[in-house]
């Protein structure tokens, strides 16, 4: 696994828990369980973001869309990292990260990590039935 972040999308998208379990809850008890001593790194928000945009995107796999999730930029980042996987136009963290960003100078923060784990795994849905945002 790239880093964590990667590794706590993995964790919140297999959650064995009710559907009425929020992919925000999910998400917040994969970081618990990865970083349980670190409430600083169970906060960052890039990871999180897109997760939650993926969620509310419809694209990944066992977790329900819910309103409410985030319209930012970065899960914004997230659904056009899918889009350009789906294409086969990029795989590498770098490539997507300069493709979604359209080559600004924008810090990456696990951000494609997020999207990759799911990628790897088979836990983006095969296509997309929503709206992307």
């Amino acid at each position: 696994m790239a880093n964590k972040y990667g590794e706590a999308a993995l964790i919140a998208a297999r959650l064995d828990v009710p559907e009425q379990v929020t992919a925000a809850e999910r998400w917040d008890t994969a970081v618990r369980q990865l970083y349980p001593e670190k409430p600083y790194m169970q906060k960052k928000g890039a990871p999180k973001s897109v997760f939650l945009g993926l969620c509310g995107a419809g694209l990944v796999k066992g977790v329900a869309t819910a309103e409410g999730t985030p319209t930012n930029r970065n899960a914004h980042y997230g659904v056009k990292a899918v889009e350009l996987l789906r294409a086969g136009t990029h795989r590498t963290v770098t490539a997507l990260w300069n493709e979604v960003t359209s080559g600004e100078e924008v810090a990456h923060a696990a951000q494609m990590d997020v999207v990759l784990a799911l990628w790897k795994n088979n836990l983006i849905v095969a296509t997309q039935t929503t709206a992307a945002t």
